[in-house]
């Protein structure tokens, strides 16, 4: 006879999705993800002890259940790719925990929950590099808008937070079975304290040194950049069905004079428009754009302004053969598609920068050698042009001059990306922009999580960080992570602000993901170890 769930173990799992999910959703809550898989590990546990030998269900339908209610917001904008999103991530989720109830069978006591930690933290860390990439859930990115509690990113980067939510649900997981099994009353007292003090370490340690850093942190400014942010509230579907492309130029620049009207002529200044703007840009020939003339003639009679703005450009190849197996025919030639951030003055130069970390399916498509065949003969076959983007970026971040002033740009997705963003830095960024379009998503959770990332890269970089989004939200961003202004959700406004420069780096910019290495390297060495004691008998 088929044996029923367990009621109890499903109340524990749900307990803990939700209390995973709730820093994604509630401001200011990131503390409960360093409790949120307790109840997990606790059913985990006690499926053990009352003969459950099939728990891959029970965990299974957690990570399912945190990813539905953190990401939902996906399938706003593509209902198959949100669910690819979900369940792709809970599936690898689970496979982490499955290896580690394989530990569990093989390895003595703590070891098994020491695997479990590391394997996660370097499953997170690998999951920044490669093509099929969704790190949304990283578990430091739980501590988004409790920047307050994080300030020692500077020093670990997102994954120290990873960390962190290790330790403290261990610790206290650890605790909680030593007393329910009886072992606590067996130690001694000073085995007791010591025990209970880790705990309290671990959990209040991270506080106190980041509350140090934080009282104690000045702005760095070595100069700085005005800057005015024009949010144009263009509602996606209109922006690239029906709205011509001239009427959107004449709403943001109608935002860029009010933005001006209160700053002085003799300033130099930096206007800030949204990623993909506009679509008529070929990157071989910036300046015979529409709107880049429109921009240029626009800067040439306001003295000392400059324009950073996001493009749907291509760029043409004339040659016979295509020059990546993403490129598509363009008359006798081909032609690549990119999402491009250009900065522009009134005259003909421009500088140019290619985003480097795409969205998959939407923007690009992973594997091509692999998949851009499969994608072409599914396209034939269902008589479509395409069923995922061909878009390339550039291989490594690279600087924007602003005069003499080099800023760094990360297009939407890459904001995410942590240790990507070290490379602006290490390529002279003295402080940082973000262009987005978050409208796709509608009035969801998805764009003020986006926001927050944002700012755990100001902490990670010590950068100052300039924010325009096409609907919002749309801000200034100091060196500690703080918003010092900002404009609504789905408004048109302007906003005004400056950004410090900084040209020192942090020990996370010099030195990169040291949590993850470390991670990494513990996590292959007890897997060897968990090789050895299967292939090896029992005694």
């Amino acid at each position: 006879m088929k044996r029923l769930p367990d009621v109890r173990l499903l109340i524990a799992c749900t307990l803990s999705a939700v209390l995973l999910s709730i820093p994604w959703l509630v401001p200011h809550t990131g503390a409960l993800a360093l409790v949120g898989f307790i109840p997990l590990l606790l059913a985990d546990a006690a499926a053990d002890r009352i003969g459950i030998r099939r728990f891959f269900p029970y965990h299974f339908y957690t990570f399912i259940l945190w990813n539905t209610l953190t990401t939902f917001w996906v399938c706003n904008a593509t209902v198959g790719g949100g669910i690819f999103a979900i369940v792709a991530n809970a599936a690898q989720m689970s496979l982490v925990w499955t290896l580690f109830r394989l530990a569990r069978r093989r390895l003595p006591g703590a070891v098994p929950y020491v695997f479990l930690a590391v394997m996660w933290i370097a499953w997170e860390a690998r999951y920044f590099e490669v093509d099929i990439s969704w790190p949304w859930l990283v578990l430091g990115n739980a501590f988004a808008t409790s920047t307050k509690s994080i300030q020692w990113y500077e020093y670990t980067g997102t994954l120290g937070g990873s960390l962190w939510v290790w330790l403290v649900n261990l610790g206290a997981f650890g605790l909680i079975c030593s007393v329910a099994d009886g072992r606590w009353h067996a130690w001694t007292k000073a085995a007791r304290m010591c025990s209970f003090a880790g705990v309290v370490l671990a959990l209040a340690g991270p506080l106190v040194l980041s509350k140090c850093i934080y009282d104690n942190y000045e702005e760095v400014s070595e100069g700085s950049v005005a800057v005015v942010i024009a949010q144009p509230n263009l509602d996606p579907y209109e922006k690239f069905e029906s709205l011509p492309q001239s009427a959107q130029t004449e709403r943001l620049l109608s935002l860029f004079d009010r933005g001006l009207a209160d700053v002085p002529d003799s300033s130099s200044v930096l206007l800030l428009a949204p990623e993909t703007f506009t679509s008529d840009v070929v990157v071989n020939d910036i300046g015979a754009s529409p709107t880049v003339q429109a921009f240029r003639r626009y800067l040439a009679s306001r003295p000392g302004t400059e324009m950073l703005f996001g493009a749907s450009a291509i760029e043409t190849f004339g040659t016979r053969s295509a020059p990546s197996p993403c490129a598509r025919r363009y008359g006798d030639g081909w032609y690549i598609s990119r999402n491009s951030a250009i900065m522009t003055g009134p005259d003909s130069s421009a500088q140019i920068y290619h985003k480097s970390r795409l969205v998959v399916g939407v923007e690009m498509t992973p594997y091509p050698k692999i998949f851009v065949p499969v994608d072409d003969f599914l396209a034939d076959l269902f008589g479509l042009y395409s069923l995922m983007g061909r878009c390339e970026g550039q291989e490594e971040p690279s600087v924007l001059r602003f005069g003499i002033v080099p800023l760094g740009c990360a297009i939407c997705y890459e904001s995410v990306y942590g240790k990507f963003c070290t490379g602006y830095v290490r390529a002279g960024a003295q402080a940082m922009t973000v262009i987005t379009n978050d409208a796709w998503w509608g009035d969801t959770p998805g764009y003020r999580q986006h926001l927050s990332y944002s700012r755990l890269r100001a902490i990670e970089l010590r950068r100052d960080i300039a924010r325009c989004g096409n609907t919002g939200i749309s801000c200034f961003i100091d060196q500690r992570g703080e918003i010092v202004s900002s404009t609504p959700w789905w408004e048109q406004a302007v906003l005004s602000g400056s950004l410090n420069l900084n040209g020192s780096q942090t020990f996370f910019v010099r030195n990169g993901d040291m949590v993850g290495r470390i991670s990494t390297l513990a996590f292959i060495l007890l897997a060897a170890l968990l090789a050895v004691r299967f292939i090896m008998p029992r005694r």
